[in-house]
């Protein structure tokens, strides 16, 4: 399941997405295009504008497997973005200049911020730890879940922030900014972790332990 095929969906309904069309951007204007196909369709949506198996349903499409929430999939867009060599890209979509700032927190702020523009976010979302203020808690990873990690030490205030995309056994699978210096799914040692969060404006997660896989990734021990 992708943005794309969501957007192409809607187009096919009349809704208007804007001069990009179905470009894969899960903006603004295919988040008012699908809170007003969920009013038209009288559909019960808690939170208007977010995407979910009712939405899915109701657009016509059938998802091979669970969709990722929706930052994920926006998340998913910037894999592989290095802060030097797509500096003029980067800098634009985080709004700073990653070479000179550890930006985890930024990339996390950015996507959260596109994609449920009615979430509040931490003070400073610059500040790794701050994103334990945001949502609520889980106990249990979750794709989608803002994993928040202490860096340095555990008592310090250095940190670390991404979204869980998987795990196993002893590693959080992280999708996020500032791993190798550019946006990647690194592996980060589960005795790191501080705490998962979970978006207020978003469906809840499902009620379900995830199941442990195996990646082909590099571990992250620090993420300065």
């Amino acid at each position: 399941m992708t943005t794309k095929q969501i957007q192409e969906a809607l187009l096919a309904r009349g809704h208007d997405l804007g001069p990009t069309g179905a470009d894969g951007v899960l903006g603004r204007r295919t988040i008012e295009a699908i809170t007003l196909f969920q009013k038209a369709e009288k559909l019960e949506i808690r939170f208007p504008g977010t995407i979910g198996p009712k939405t899915i349903a109701a657009l016509g499409i059938s998802a091979a497997e669970p969709m990722a929430p929706a930052w994920i999939l926006e998340a998913r867009r910037y894999l592989g973005l290095h802060e030097r060599r797509d500096a003029k890209q980067l800098d634009k979509a985080l709004r700073l200049d990653a070479s000179e700032i550890a930006w985890c927190g930024a990339f996390v702020g950015m996507v959260i911020a596109a994609t449920l523009p009615k979430e509040v976010l931490p003070a400073n979302p610059l500040g790794s730890r701050n994103w334990l203020q945001l949502g609520r808690q889980l106990d249990e990873p979750q794709v989608g879940a803002i994993a928040v990690f202490w860096r340095g030490s555990k008592s310090g205030w250095q940190g670390h922030v991404g979204f869980v995309v998987g795990h196993d056994k002893t590693h959080l699978h992280i999708l996020g900014g500032n791993q190798s210096d550019s946006v990647s799914v690194a592996r980060v040692a589960k005795d790191r972790l501080l705490g998962y969060r979970w978006p207020t404006t978003a469906s809840a997660p499902p009620n379900t332990k995830l199941a442990m896989s195996s990646i082909n990734a590099s571990v992250t021990t620090n993420e300065a």
